[in-house]
């Protein structure tokens, strides 16, 4: 038949109306509304299949449908829509509770990374100062080594040219001393030559003396033999 609005419809035996209408405990009637909170996407997609599958009524776009069935499908979605908007609005209410939970948490998170940032950034600092004053420590202890270094070889310098200087101070005396002894040996050699040729000079004459000496005697000796010989031979 047409579908038609159901007019004067009277309750069953549960209380409801034809139409699937709820009991008095606020519970639908029906099959496709036995149980609270149905799938209102699967009763609305049933609901649309049951249209959908009806008879068509030939050379028109008329459908014929069987009312019953619709309505009571229509009744348990009219019934179940306040607890689908109850949970729908509970839904959207943990949603805006969970964003708000997010949204502070990501401020906690945002805060905490600012504050480590913070801390971070005045690590780098201490970090960077303490860098800074190590690499002018550095410098200083360069600059200390170089300087001690230029006095270091500095002192050395001196000190060669100073041991130079007492070298040569001490060559110089040493030729001085040299030359005074080499004066004075050839004073001394020459004192003590002239003291030998003194002394030879004294034996030469005691020599010489002593030749004149000995040749008078020889000759005196030989005059007297002479003499002797002479005398002997006039007595003959």
């Amino acid at each position: 038949m047409l579908r038609q609005d159901s007019i004067g419809s009277e309750p069953n035996s549960h209380g409801a109306t034809d139409r699937g209408e709820p009991a008095p405990g606020g519970v639908p009637v029906g099959d496709a509304t036995r149980a609270e909170g149905i799938d209102i996407q699967r009763e609305l997609n049933r609901l649309e299949e049951m249209i959908l599958d009806s008879p068509r009524i030939p050379f028109s776009r008329r459908t014929l449908i069987d009312e019953e069935p619709i309505l009571d499908i229509l009744d348990a979605i009219r019934l179940n829509l306040p607890t689908a908007f109850q949970n729908a609005e509970e839904v959207v209410r943990r949603q805006e509770e969970i964003i708000q939970q997010a949204e502070q948490y990501a401020r906690e998170i945002l805060g905490a990374a600012e504050r480590q940032a913070t801390g971070i950034l005045d690590e780098m600092g201490i970090v960077r100062h303490a860098k800074e004053e190590a690499d002018r420590i550095r410098q200083q202890v360069q600059l200390d080594c170089e300087t001690a270094q230029e006095q270091t070889i500095a002192e050395i310098e001196r000190m060669k040219q100073q041991v130079q200087q007492e070298v040569e101070a001490a060559r110089a005396q040493a030729l001085t001393d040299a030359e005074a002894i080499e004066t004075g040996a050839d004073e001394y050699a020459d004192r003590v030559l002239r003291n030998i040729e003194g002394q030879l000079s004294d034996m030469m004459r005691v020599i010489r003396n002593g030749r004149q000496q000995i040749q008078q005697e020889s000759a005196y000796r030989m005059q007297q033999k002479e003499i002797h010989s002479g005398s002997g031979y006039l007595e003959n």
